[in-house]
């Protein structure tokens, strides 16, 4: 007798296991379309019930085949309103073979009221391009030119909307009804060919400074709507990747190009050698600059090597931005390779937005890479509050912090841990006055072993002829005043770097060559600088005259608190520490 739940084959397949009897009640009530409901005690009425349900499962495929031909027959039909149609029971739009019909349109009508190109062409007058221009074109010989206002009104426009190829922007041109209506385009006019910016950087604009001069005056435009006063100032860094192969490089000799500050230098380090009685440095003019060994780009040698503490390594430029802090207007931009440390041309650039703009600089943030003593020095000769940010030191573990050893101002000597004397030794050429132990005395000393691991029991401690600028800077990053000031630079320059990051660009350097990744650094931030004005002066609009004027009640209200701070920003007098 065969035990239920073996397999049994029937017709020549093989059957799955015999339930038992308690499962035929759950398989009858098995849905009838599947194949759990066959279970026939013989294969005959197995056999008869598996046709069965097949006919039932047929029947219904043949239901829904026919409703969604009836449904299909619906949808073809035409619909009387000709743009409509009913589809089981919903009206819906349909597309029409519209795209040669003829219309009556203009391209004032297709462009939205509040597009950004129609905020920034009623904010900004680029007419000063043609006459900033005008002696590179020739008026008597050759062929009509592209007017120089429409071809960097369509450069902005590439770098509002990052589009990073020339070629793929007159793409986008010839079908932007926006763009169009921007550069002063008829539909049917024809776009200029994407060479036509290659010719004219290579052969028209190459060693001018047309592209510093037209960042220049939309500069001094936000300076007349009021939107800089020049007050405080941020700079900062960002590093654009080079167009070049990290790994296709030259190991090369360069000359150390001396810093701009070396005269002033100079001149301290002998005027402090000559208030410790020693003699004045040996200087000879005709001696070589020092050289060192420094990758070279087979493919862009102007770019530079960076090898920076969490940042990529490999070939870069560096974009140092300076912006305003009162409505963050980008008022400079300067081009190095990433070798060339932040602090180097920043006094330099600074004298320059102070001539060209007739800023009156009050204060000054910066971050971590600027504190050095040339520039917090720059600063205090200016009569400028500069306020930068601190980085730890590096330090041995085990070993003494040089904050360990006090500095006695009126002996002029350093004060170890154990209360020995360092007294001054001399002034070297980087400017350091080097501070000396007695030997003596340290080698007996029972924590030698955390204060120097000299051969001659000797403890060296430098400080800077600059070091006492450097304490007042360090000083007033800690007061609130300066807290304050230094909290808006997230606000303000690493605001635009983020911006131009994310939204224009700024991430790779477009072309190779320092003078062409300055070009696009120029046009970036002009860009930028139009998007702010024009979206600034949107915003003035809207709002209308009416209402009481909060700026001048805030700032009622903090001067009758004895706050000495602006309403925009935090600003007081240079407090001395």
């Amino acid at each position: 007798m065969r035990q239920a739940g073996a397999a049994v084959r029937i017709d020549g397949a093989r059957k799955a296991p015999r339930r038992p009897e308690p499962a035929r009640a759950a398989v009858a009530s098995a849905p009838a379309c599947g194949r759990d409901g066959l279970d026939g005690r013989n294969g005959r009425d197995t056999r008869d019930a598996r046709d069965a349900i097949g006919a039932r499962c047929s029947a219904r495929r043949n239901e829904s085949k026919a409703l969604g031909n009836e449904r299909l027959q619906i949808a073809d039909k035409p619909s009387p309103s000709g743009g409509f149609l009913f589809f089981n029971g919903v009206m819906l739009k349909t597309p029409m073979p519209t795209q040669h019909e003829l219309e009556m349109v203009t391209l004032e009508e297709l462009v939205p009221k509040d597009h950004l190109l129609r905020q920034i062409d009623a904010a900004v007058d680029f007419e000063f391009i043609r006459a900033k221009v005008a002696h590179l074109y020739c008026a008597d010989n050759g062929r009509p030119a592209l007017d120089p206002v429409v071809m960097f009104k369509l450069l902005f426009i590439g770098y509002l909307f990052g589009v990073r190829s020339e070629r793929q922007l007159m793409r986008e041109v010839q079908v932007n009804v926006a763009y169009r209506w921007f550069a002063r385009f008829r539909l049917t006019d024809k776009v200029p060919d994407a060479s036509t910016f290659s010719q004219n950087r290579r052969r028209r604009f190459t060693d001018t400074t047309v592209y510093q001069e037209i960042f220049d005056e939309i500069v001094r435009q936000a300076i007349k709507r009021g939107l800089v006063d020049g007050r405080v100032l941020y700079t900062d860094s960002t590093h654009l990747k080079a167009n070049a192969n990290k790994g296709k490089f030259d190991v090369v000799k360069l000359e150390q190009t001396p810093a701009a500050y070396t005269e002033a230098l100079n001149a301290a380090v002998d005027a402090d050698r000559a208030a410790h009685g020693r003699k004045p440095l040996d200087r000879d003019d005709d001696e070589p600059p020092s050289s060192k060994d420094t990758k070279l780009s087979r493919t862009d040698p102007d770019s530079g090597y960076m090898v920076r503490d969490d940042k990529p390594k490999g070939f870069f430029y560096l974009d140092h931005r300076t912006v305003d802090a009162k409505h963050a207007i980008i008022t400079d931009t300067h081009v190095t390779p990433a070798s060339v440390h932040d602090s180097q041309p920043y006094l330099d650039r600074l004298d320059r937005q102070r001539e060209r703009f007739e800023f009156k600089v009050e204060a000054v943030g910066l971050d971590a890479g600027y504190f050095t003593p040339a520039v917090c020095q720059g600063l205090e000769e200016r009569g400028i509050a500069g306020v930068m940010g601190y980085r730890t030191p590096n330090h041995k573990p085990g070993m003494f912090y040089k904050r360990q050893f006090k500095y006695d101002a009126y002996r002029n000597e350093y004060v170890c841990p154990q209360g020995q004397a360092l007294p001054y030794s001399t002034t070297n050429r980087l400017g350091y006055r080097e501070y000396k132990s007695n030997a003596q005395i340290c080698g007996r000393c029972p924590v030698r072993s955390q204060c120097t691991n000299s051969a001659i029991a000797v403890k060296v401690v430098t400080r800077h002829v600059w070091e006492r600028a450097k304490e007042r800077v360090d000083a007033r990053r800690l007061t609130e005043w300066g807290q304050r000031i230094y909290a808006r630079r997230k606000q303000t320059v690493e605001r635009s770097f983020a911006d131009a990051k994310q939204l224009h660009g700024h991430r790779y350097a477009r072309m190779r060559g320092l003078r062409k990744v300055a070009e696009q650094c120029l046009l970036a931030a002009a860009a930028q600088n139009i998007k702010k004005i024009a979206m600034l002066l949107a915003r003035k609009r809207k709002k209308g005259p009416a209402g009481p004027d909060w700026r001048f009640v805030r700032m009622l209200l903090r001067l009758v608190s004895g706050l000495r701070c602006g309403f925009d920003y935090p600003l007081a007098a240079n407090p001395q520490s």
